[in-house]
């Protein structure tokens, strides 16, 4: 049962590549914890933070996160930065889902740890702690410095620890190279598309 007043949106911004079961947790976990009324998962379109080299065409990575979300009534997906032109950039994404959600929503992205530090060099930063919170998912063992994190965002920004992001998309990346299981690391039917599509091989 969720609380009367604004409607409290999470948001996952990821390159889902691939989608992992790290990924679901955190997001249960979350949505859980910070009474959110949905946690929306949102795959990047063009990263500008990012190599392209490895990452696989956006409109596999949207299916795959649509896949992995599908089975969750809490849990929906957005190709709204994949339809996007140019880069992606976080405060763009967010304006636009205030627009759709209502300006009053309450919005929380959530993304990781090691992101969270690196912040500040977002586009548009110093207006981003007006029209969201922060909530930082960081594997077991990982201690986020809050001193390395600009005082800006430091009032705006949770930490919380999630055991099942010691997953990595990376890794299984590599596994699927290597041609090791990738059983159980992601959904089932994420699974069955990165092998019937050939992807990461």
């Amino acid at each position: 049962m969720r609380k009367k007043g604004p409607f409290r949106l999470g948001i996952m911004g990821g390159t889902f590549n691939p989608i992992h079961q790290g990924h679901l947790v955190a997001a249960e976990v979350i949505w859980d914890e910070f009474k959110l009324d949905e946690v929306l998962f949102v795959p990047s379109g063009r990263p500008p933070h990012k190599e392209n080299d490895e990452i696989a065409p956006p409109e596999h990575r949207w299916m795959m996160t649509v896949l992995a979300t599908a089975t969750n009534e809490h849990f929906s997906a957005s190709p709204i930065e994949i339809k996007r032109k140019g880069e992606s950039y976080t405060y763009d994404t967010i304006l636009e889902l205030k627009k759709i959600y209502g300006e009053d929503t309450e919005c929380f992205f959530i993304t990781g740890a090691d992101a969270i530090a690196e912040i500040s060099t977002w586009h548009k930063a110093e207006n981003l702690p007006e029209v969201t919170k922060f909530i930082a998912a960081s594997r077991p063992g990982y201690k986020l410095d809050m001193e390395k994190i600009h005082p800006r965002f430091r009032k705006c920004t949770y930490l919380v620890e999630v055991p099942a992001l010691a997953i990595s998309s990376t890794e299984i990346r590599k596994r699927i190279k290597r041609g090791q299981t990738i059983k159980y690391l992601l959904p089932e039917a994420v699974e069955k598309y990165i092998y019937k599509n050939h992807l990461y091989q």
